[in-house]
């Protein structure tokens, strides 16, 4: 009966599945509300099961319908391309990037890539995927599940490639009415006796590891007394008064009430920013993302200073 399915049902699936409201999903395709039900029910048909469990008040999936979901979702996925590569012609590239991205600094580069993808290929489809921590990137290009992240160096993945595009200055961030925060550049030596806020330990972050290593050159060992998933809630913690951190250029954005950013005293010391993929198995439309990246976010100078690596 597979052969009898229209796009348009398995399209109303998956509205309705990711609503589990008729009137939403409805409106969603532009269509009445009885339209889409007799859309669900011919599609109900076709498989010969039952999808949802409808009630007076609830829409939900069965257990047919959470089997067919991901499929349903692959299947529309194949389609779109599909309708790309007929529109687009057979010159073009067409296909589908999954570009993996995480925290406050990606702002700076998702949007322009996006923009320049659809510009210069229109026929490839960005897949964002949040990864929380940039240094899960490398290990997710390597097993596949992404094509294309974002990570600081040092990248130790031996199937994985990277290219810098950015240099990020570590800064100090400190609760505006700490004692130091009136200096123009903060000695680490002198964070010493300080409580640290930071990223968990067991994400493997760059910027935990360099806050270390700076720590012990310094003469001591960090004491984090709180981590922090992600930068905003790291530097809400810092403006709140709980401790101080090691941060980078890239989050001054983030000004949440009570914190400051100071320089680190003497040389400039920088996180480099790589675009990471896969060494072997880059499909062409992988390829054309990670060119169209290197035109708008070249390969910049070796900044003044050091570069922990």
């Amino acid at each position: 009966m597979a052969g009898q399915m229209h796009l348009k049902y398995l399209r109303a699936f998956a509205v309705l599945a990711e609503e589990l409201h008729f009137g939403r999903a409805a409106e969603r395709l532009a269509v009445a509300q009885p339209q889409l039900s007799v859309w669900i029910r011919r599609l109900e048909q076709d498989l010969g099961v039952v999808l949802f469990d409808r009630t007076s008040r609830t829409v939900r999936l069965t257990d047919a319908g959470h089997a067919v979901h991901g499929p349903i979702l692959k299947t529309l996925e194949s389609a779109s391309l599909i309708e790309r590569a007929a529109m687009l012609g057979s010159s073009a590239v067409v296909g589908q990037v999954v570009v993996g991205y995480a925290g406050a600094s990606s702002r700076d580069v998702i949007p322009p890539l996006a923009k320049a993808v659809r510009a210069a290929e229109p026929g490839i489809e960005l897949k964002l995927k949040s990864l929380v921590y940039g240094g899960l990137a490398p290990a997710q290009v390597s097993t596949g599940a992404i094509d294309i992240g974002f990570a600081r160096l040092p990248v130790r993945d031996k199937d994985v490639l990277a290219r810098v595009f950015a240099y990020e200055r570590i800064l100090v961030a400190l609760p505006e009415d700490h004692p130091l925060a009136g200096a123009e550049t903060v000695a680490l030596k002198d964070l010493a006796k300080e409580p640290f806020v930071a990223f968990p330990a067991t994400v493997g972050s760059n910027l935990r590891d360099a806050t270390t290593r700076l720590a012990l050159e310094a003469g001591f060992s960090p004491r984090v007394m709180q981590e922090a998933p992600d930068s905003y809630a790291v530097l809400s913690l810092v403006a709140a008064g709980v401790g101080v951190s090691l941060t980078l250029s890239s989050v001054t954005h983030i000004n949440p009430p009570g914190l400051v950013y100071r320089e680190l005293a003497g040389p400039p010391t920088y996180l480099a920013v790589a675009v990471v993929w896969r060494d072997q198995g880059v499909g062409r439309a992988t390829q054309a993302v990670l060119d169209i990246f290197e035109q708008i976010m070249p390969t910049p100078a070796y900044p003044p200073g050091r570069i922990l690596s």
